[in-house]
């Protein structure tokens, strides 16, 4: 299992939280996902399954976008 935790812009209140968990739910490989109002993203999946571009690409379908140093 690998974890990451990502920072993504896009979730303002808990509604925005409860939309990024729909957006993954049920991604192949994603053993879990916790957001905080702050925008980390706690991902847990099996790299044998899936990836994290992958999942990054689900998140920005749902309007959430890794945010980038600037």
């Amino acid at each position: 299992m690998t974890t990451e935790l990502v920072q993504v812009t896009g979730i303002r209140c808990e509604r925005c939280v409860m939309r990024l968990a729909k957006v993954l739910e049920g991604a192949e490989g994603l053993e879990s996902a916790n957001a905080s109002l702050m925008g980390q993203v706690q991902l847990v999946y099996d790299g044998e399954r899936t990836s994290r571009a992958a999942l990054l690409e689900l998140m920005a379908r749902g309007g959430f976008r890794e945010q980038t140093a600037v």
